[in-house]
């Protein structure tokens, strides 16, 4: 709801009037609602900046937030939202940070009188209201971005290609495999095996807890694409459950090795090249 150029002038003139009184009644109630979560300078200076944006749009003539004239203040708003969305605060907690002005407002509104104070006010705490909600979707715009780019980090870091033997790369596999996933899998091992030259991949699935045919599917893909690369695959981590699951949905593996456990797996890759392995035997009391 955009104001007109006089209503506009008045409410800067109100701001601009009492400017030390508006940011510290301001500052007062906002800290309220945050319960010391924020230093009093930062949330200071963060209501100076608002204030500020609000009075050098209102001087210019008539605010509305869609405007080009409005930039300052949706820049205001918007650094409001970001900072707060960074900092771990709601999204409530920010748009009260907006809200509280109207308590500020009522005070002044009334403090002026005049035959047009009620309808001045409405007209502010509508302009409030739409700073508020610009304020809202700008923060869920900001989480949104915070929380996909923190499931990619989890998503790459749930993915590790280890090297095990000169020639022998790993790929141990916890929780569920989708397709997402599977695709991230699949990058870094094949990216792994042309930085390595290595001839050789186990991806071990001790830690998935169950393999359907979809989880099967991206498993195979993964060792197709590796082939292409010139490298043998491996799969370790075959449990009895596991290995009755897959017979009984009827999955084949064709010609690729699984092995029960990482150590069988890597045993295996190390006798087809030729290098001899012996299983440690369990330590006697005397």
């Amino acid at each position: 709801m955009a104001l007109s150029a006089e209503e506009s002038g008045r409410l800067a003139a109100l701001l601009g009037g009492h400017a030390e009184r508006v940011t510290q009644r301001w500052t007062e109630i906002v800290a309220g609602s945050l319960r010391g979560r924020l230093s009093q300078a930062e949330l200071r200076r963060q209501v100076q900046d608002l204030h500020s944006a609000i009075v050098a749009t209102g001087e210019h003539g008539a605010i509305d937030l869609s405007a080009e004239s409005a930039a300052e203040l949706r820049a205001a708003l918007s650094d409001l939202s970001r900072g707060r969305a960074r900092q771990g605060f709601s999204a409530t907690e920010t748009a009260i940070s907006v809200f509280a002005l109207k308590d500020v407002l009522a005070g002044l509104v009334e403090e002026a009188g005049g035959d047009n104070a009620l309808r001045d006010y409405i007209a502010f705490s509508r302009l409030i209201d739409e700073m508020g909600l610009f304020t809202f979707e700008s923060f869920v715009r900001t989480r949104e971005s915070l929380i996909a780019d923190q499931a990619e980090q989890l998503l790459e870091l749930s993915t590790p290609v280890v090297k095990l033997w000169e020639g022998v790369v790993a790929v141990p596999l916890v929780g569920t495999l989708d397709s997402a996933r599977a695709q991230v899998v699949m990058e870094r091992l094949l990216q792994t095996l042309v930085d390595t030259g290595s001839p050789y991949a186990i991806i071990d699935i001790t830690g998935v807890p169950a393999v359907d045919t979809q989880v099967a599917q991206h498993i195979l893909k993964t060792v197709v694409a590796a082939r292409l690369m010139g490298a043998d695959c491996i799969i370790s981590g075959i449990r009895p459950q596991i290995a009755q699951t897959i017979v009984a949905l009827g999955i084949e593996f064709g010609d690729i090795a699984t092995k029960a456990s990482l150590a069988d797996a890597l045993r295996h890759v190390l006798r087809l090249n030729g290098v001899e392995t012996a299983r440690r035997q369990p330590r006697r009391d005397v």
